[in-house]
């Protein structure tokens, strides 16, 4: 909503999962909801919901963006994938095709004890009464200067994220991505590539080997026209660790092949397979997925 040329309201709903309410699996979420000011030619000001300016789907994440009936594993364990905070921040572009991100919000808080101690997914809090013992900064440069193509890195402080209720623990994310197409033949040819690496510095975090956290992937695609709608193949290679700094094998790898069928730019149904390997016996899932998808 606009409420002049300078001043506009940004919102995004989302429900997941058809139900929501205590014991039930879904959830009704809003994961945007933010004033935007024009200071400046190019710049914005930008205050309230806002999602963390990081990775390739975090902030494009509707089920026609991407291929896959689900979201990558590295932009779900590593980076979490709808991730969203409270805060201000600055963005706008600088010429030469590059723009910057700069943001001041309400951090994660993640367990210091238990199964699930310094698990990054765990420990998003959704705003609302949100803990705010300890902030984080996130900024993010980009760059697409040529058509098709888009190459980001982010970074990402926050002094404690156990937000006060363990040892402190200063924690950084650095992040890349690669996003591109490029026309060939009768469609055009996609790749994405995506690195991230947490470092979390307590010897609490470095007792359970979760001190270092990486992952990555690469997802090349191919995708053309049809008489009925588009049509888009694709493989994935992903491999994460959420338990890199110890010496115990705990690294998973996932690969997936499938399709993507556009009947219009807004719905998608999509088919593939994932193969996993994972470090403990018994923790593979293959599986076939299919799915569909829509937004309005």
């Amino acid at each position: 909503h606009e409420f002049t040329d300078d001043i506009r309201f940004v919102s995004e709903f989302e429900l997941e999962h058809a139900l929501s309410g205590e014991g039930k699996n879904g959830a009704a979420e809003v994961e945007q909801a933010l004033l935007e000011f024009d200071v400046a030619e190019f710049h914005q000001l930008r205050a309230g919901l806002q999602l963390i300016p990081v990775g390739i789907l975090n902030e494009t994440h509707e089920p026609n963006t991407f291929y896959g009936t689900e979201s990558n594993q590295i932009e779900t364990n590593i980076i979490p994938t709808t991730w969203w905070e409270a805060g201000v921040g600055v963005n706008g572009e600088l010429g030469g095709g590059f723009s910057y991100d700069l943001m001041y919000h309400s951090g994660l808080q993640v367990a210091a004890t238990g199964a699930s101690a310094f698990n990054i997914r765990s420990g998003r809090q959704k705003v609302s009464q949100a803990r705010a013992t300890d902030g984080a900064t996130t900024g993010r440069v980009r760059w697409s200067g040529l058509p098709g193509l888009s190459v980001s890195t982010t970074a990402q402080y926050q002094e404690d994220i156990t937000q006060g209720t363990g040892e402190e623990t200063p924690a950084v994310l650095v992040e890349g991505n690669v996003d591109a197409t490029y026309a060939m033949g009768p469609g055009s040819i996609g790749f994405r590539a995506l690195a991230a690496f947490w470092d979390l510095d307590s010897s609490a975090a470095a007792a359970l080997g979760r001190d270092e956290q990486y992952g990555w992937y690469v997802e090349p695609s191919y995708k053309f026209d049809t008489e009925w709608g588009d049509l888009g193949f694709f493989a994935q290679y992903a491999e994460w660790d959420n338990s890199a700094g110890d010496n115990t094998d705990s690294v998973f790898s996932q690969t997936r092949l499938g399709a993507n069928f556009w009947p219009t730019p807004d719905t998608v149904i999509k088919l593939d397979y994932q193969l996993d390997n994972a470090p403990t016996a018994g923790a593979e899932d293959n599986r076939l997925n299919l799915g569909m998808g829509y937004q309005f």
